[in-house]
């Protein structure tokens, strides 16, 4: 194993106990579910690391989300999900986080190449809330389509899919997603005394 591989492995099991402190301690309730601050080193490992620890990361996030769901933690609309379709629901945790993280990670490389380093950490950013708030809608639409409609009556959507885009992207998502593209500069200069530490 070369030095840059170790170091690769000892950065990103830093940023893994980051993801971990964040999810648990620093997630903010807002309506239904809750705003994570988690996206930003998931985000950082994927740019600095490449997909495979964007993936990895955003993997640990999801276990996270997954036991706090599990201990009703995560709040009461998580847990009728749990109960509604519990592998699927632990599945869905987990596979969002780690998509978001792998694909924020090839949205960096793929436009680095174009020699735009700010672009592509500001696209990557960008990508990595939007997968993740997209695939838990997609499961949401396709595995929860009754309790969809429940929470669309209770609060007073026409419809699920009105629910789906005003009530859970609309609120979580325009957060997370406002959160990820603020910290660009943050990241930025992260990345530079990263590397220099490396």
């Amino acid at each position: 194993m070369t030095k840059d591989t170790q170091r690769k492995f000892v950065y990103t099991a830093m940023f893994a106990a980051i993801v971990v402190v964040l999810q648990m301690f620093v997630s903010i309730p807002v309506g239904m579910f809750t705003i994570t601050l988690t996206l930003v080193p998931v985000m950082l490992g994927a740019i600095l690391f490449g997909p495979a620890s964007g993936a990895f990361l955003g993997g640990v996030f999801g276990i996270v989300v997954a036991i706090q769901v599990i201990t009703g933690a995560a709040g009461p609309a998580s847990t009728l999900m749990l109960t509604q379709a519990p592998v699927i629901t632990v599945v869905l945790c987990i596979l969002k986080g780690a998509l978001a993280g792998w694909i924020s990670g090839l949205v960096y490389q793929a436009v680095l190449k174009t020699e735009k380093k700010k672009l592509a950490v500001i696209l990557s950013a960008v990508a990595c809330p939007i997968v993740n708030t997209g695939i838990f809608c997609i499961g949401l639409a396709v595995f929860y389509n009754n309790l969809l409609n429940e929470w669309a009556i209770a609060g007073e959507f026409a419809n699920a899919f009105t629910f789906i885009i005003l009530g859970l992207i609309g609120l979580n998502f325009v957060i997370e997603f406002a959160v990820n593209v603020l910290l660009i500069p943050v990241t930025l200069r992260m990345m530079k005394i990263v590397k220099r530490l490396m």
